[in-house]
């Protein structure tokens, strides 16, 4: 899911769409936007060409993760029992919401978990892993843009809500998912 170096994304300007509601690309095609209609940053897929930019995420590979339950390390299912889908979240327990957490990062296999709360220093220490039963896509992290006199111009950028009238004026760069009816695990727990 992280971006390498030689899948840089080139200048994505945008301008207003004909109907004078949201953005666009002057150049758009059919595979920019989504079945929502939400319009997402472009990336060339070359993994493995250059040196992996960890903190740097490639968009269209964290939707593929978000949407179809995959490992965000390796790419392969996520890890699922009777209990829900396993989920590391940047926090520790007493910082996540009791009913609901929102996250930007796709699911993990157990095998990823272990080594990424080793390795990653953002995790080291600071993490709560989560078996969650109930999980739907909420919105986007994205670019919020402005109508203005020459074009459209950025105003600013974080989560944007599905269903927020602002939507059509975002570029979108991660999927959001809502999860619920969660509990916290203890990965040295086999039977979690």
């Amino acid at each position: 899911m992280a971006l390498w170096s030689g899948e840089r994304e080139g200048p994505m300007p945008v301008v207003a769409r004909r109907d004078g509601r949201g953005i666009r690309y002057a150049d758009e095609r059919s595979f920019d936007r989504d079945a929502n209609g939400v319009l997402w940053s472009r990336a060339p897929s070359q993994p493995g060409r250059g040196t992996p930019q960890f903190g740097s995420v490639h968009s269209l590979r964290q939707r593929i993760a978000m949407a179809g339950l995959r490992c965000q390390i390796c790419g392969g299912p996520a890890d699922r029992t009777p209990d829900g889908v396993l989920w590391l979240i940047d926090a520790r327990p007493g910082e996540i919401l009791p009913d609901e957490e929102d996250t930007a990062h796709p699911p993990v296999c157990r095998p990823c978990a272990h080594r990424s709360t080793r390795v990653c220093p953002h995790l080291r220490g600071n993490h709560t892993a989560l078996r969650v039963r109930t999980f739907f896509p909420s919105g986007v992290n994205g670019v919020l843009h402005v109508p203005a006199p020459n074009g459209p111009t950025i105003a600013d950028s974080g989560p944007i809500a599905f269903g927020d009238a602002r939507l059509p004026w975002v570029r979108a760069h991660q999927l959001i998912m809502r999860l619920a009816d969660f509990a916290p695990i203890d990965l040295d727990d086999p039977r979690a």
